[in-house]
């Protein structure tokens, strides 16, 4: 009986956790259940799947962040996500999702933490990552990093996202507002800006490890059609929750750059920064690409 009402308290604490305690969009609310020591279940909203195939891999890096978070409050980790590399094995499905966690190391101030997930009651394995988790002290800043000067938010247009493109949960979870046209256009490089703030809610960390994955892939800025899948992409999330916190739901500067693409695989590395110059965080992602023929004429 003692053990029930531990696994009853720890519930009640992880689901009241969503992703913006001012959301008002169901799907934003990803509510853990612990099952036994290192495992616990979530549901995946529909809402979370891509144009073809799983959910949006931002979920994925999400669903890592609240599951460190449980941990925190179940004594089991400490501190905050640091960095985070995932490995996009296979599509991650909706519905009933198991969520994997193990300690590999814990220090006075890093811990490192396995994390997989999957369908439930599979045992199958299709996100793997690794996270650094970090108990942030107090040391004297310093930074090299300047952000690139781009035009106010609300003096560019918001772009339209035309036909499947506009069912993309990125696209409808992010308000983004840049120069360029969707789909991008081939061009001389690979770099663009774009300021990026959520719909519904509040920065935190797992909204700002949710938007290193939306962005168009960059072979779309050297290729006229092509197909894409994320392989792997690591986030350093600079910015301590504090900080985010008080972003509200302002918007932030991405600054995009592709480097070079080849044999099917294709990079990106991101910066993202707050309208004051901090650097909030960055990310690089290998992606494996195809081109696709020109569409048939009639």
């Amino acid at each position: 009986m003692a053990g029930r009402g531990r696994l009853a308290r720890r519930r009640l604490a992880v689901r009241t956790d969503p992703m913006s305690d001012t959301s008002a969009n169901p799907a934003y609310d990803i509510a853990l259940d612990p099952v036994s020591p290192g495992l616990w279940t979530t549901h995946a909203a529909a809402e979370w799947r891509n144009m073809r195939g799983g959910l949006w891999g931002g979920y994925a890096l999400g669903l890592c962040v609240r599951a460190m978070a449980a941990e925190v409050g179940a004594g089991n980790a400490v501190g905050e996500p640091l960095s985070m590399t995932l490995t996009y094995a296979a599509p991650l499905p909706d519905g009933d999702l198991a969520v994997r966690t193990r300690r590999l190391r814990q220090g006075g101030s890093i811990g490192v933490w396995e994390v997989e997930l999957g369908p439930a009651g599979s045992g199958d394995v299709c996100v793997h990552g690794m996270v650094t988790m970090a108990r942030r002290p107090d040391t004297p800043p310093f930074a090299f990093a300047r952000r690139p000067s781009a035009p106010e938010p609300h003096d560019l247009p918001a772009p339209q996202h035309p036909g499947e493109h506009n069912r993309h949960f990125g696209a409808r979870a992010f308000e983004r507002r840049t120069l360029e046209g969707f789909p991008p256009t081939r061009g001389p490089d690979a770099r663009s800006l774009a300021w990026v703030r959520p719909r519904r809610g509040v920065w935190d960390k797992a909204l700002l490890a949710m938007v290193t994955d939306n962005s168009p892939p960059r072979a779309m800025y050297a290729l006229d059609r092509v197909m894409t899948t994320t392989l792997s992409l690591t986030v350093y999330l600079h910015a301590e929750a504090e900080v985010l916190a008080g972003l509200g739901d302002e918007y932030i500067l991405v600054e995009y750059e592709g480097r070079v693409g080849g044999g099917g695989a294709s990079d990106e590395r991101s910066s993202y920064w707050s309208r004051d110059g901090r650097l909030l965080a960055t990310s690089e992602q290998l992606t494996w690409y195809r081109a696709l023929p020109p569409p048939e004429t009639e």
